[in-house]
């Protein structure tokens, strides 16, 4: 498969020299831009799915009136946090 090339990206001196002090060894700038856009369309194409499984929901809640109230769905979380954090060892 061939590939293909992004537009240049033009962004501020210190924006790149940022960029630059960041790079681990042998990290070129192109491979830390491209794994940055790979990472962010991974990200958006997450975000995409979370709001359509929400949309769903929605629709099935309204459908059924089947909802939970907020207030138990944060109690809930809160004491899941609260497990985890019990079973969690301390750091010293």
């Amino acid at each position: 498969m061939k590939t293909a090339t992004i537009p240049s990206l033009r962004v501020e001196p210190e924006l790149r020299r940022a960029a630059e002090e960041l790079l681990r060894e042998g990290e070129t700038l192109s491979g830390f831009v491209e794994q940055s856009l790979r990472e962010g369309v991974e990200r958006r194409r997450l975000q995409d799915e979370f709001l359509a499984r929400g949309l769903v929901a929605r629709e099935q809640a309204q459908a059924t009136h089947r909802y939970v109230d907020a207030d138990v769905v944060v109690r809930r979380l809160e004491g899941l946090l609260q497990k985890a954090k019990a079973a969690t060892p301390r750091r010293t």
